[in-house]
């Protein structure tokens, strides 16, 4: 059984470009992240693969690189579910705020536990296990049954959203997890076996 899973980082957004924490605002995506959605749609469809499911949250920058993506793939008809489970962090006090300006107002030291430490959250914020508590029922209740079922699905979300999914498919623990990075518009295509573990990857890199 075909059992397809492919995850999107959006693509780049205008305070990508800038440096600044976003979070649960909603910045639109630059010409580059237009262009990073589209070749991600591109790169898909040159294995074949088209989709029966397709997931993504309530912001913006990810609808807007998922509605890319399934037009390049001649999908745009596809329902597509979008919730807030699948939202950023929220990078509470921080959203808005550059790196630099951040680092002014409270040390750089305490800005790197916040940015890097597995459950330190920001000041009104949420810590990257925040973010696992609500993507990962969500992922186990409403997209691996689908997965299972053998419908192909498509995820497009968010660095950290993603990274509990990377959590659970890579088995990777909250020192490895804090490593590991998505690039933004790259598609990564999993097939899963029936026990719901990883029988392969491949990331689609931008050629």
């Amino acid at each position: 059984m075909d059992r397809t899973l492919v995850l999107v980082r959006h693509g780049q957004s205008e305070w990508n470009l800038k440096n600044l924490f976003t979070g649960w605002k909603n910045p639109d995506l630059t010409p580059v992240g237009i262009e990073e959605a589209k070749k991600a749609g591109q790169d898909i469809k040159k294995l074949g693969i088209s989709f029966d499911k397709a997931f993504t949250s309530g912001l913006k920058r990810a609808q807007d690189t998922c509605d890319l993506v399934l037009a390049e793939l001649g999908q745009s008809s596809l329902p597509i579910v979008q919730d807030i489970q699948l939202n950023e962090r929220d990078y509470g006090d921080l959203s808005g705020l550059n790196k630099a300006e951040a680092a002014v107002k409270w040390g750089e030291e305490q800005v790197m536990i916040w940015r890097r430490s597995y459950d330190t959250p920001p000041p009104g914020g949420e810590s990257l296990k925040d973010t696992l508590a609500r993507v990962l029922p969500y992922y186990c209740q409403n997209i691996l049954p689908c997965v299972l079922r053998g419908e192909r699905t498509i995820v497009v979300a968010h660095g950290n959203s993603l990274r509990a999914l990377l959590m659970v498919l890579e088995m990777a623990d909250k020192v490895s997890i804090m490593k590991m990075e998505l690039e933004t518009g790259v598609p990564v295509v999993y097939q899963l076996n029936a026990d719901s573990t990883v029988a392969s990857i491949m990331v689609l890199h931008h050629a």
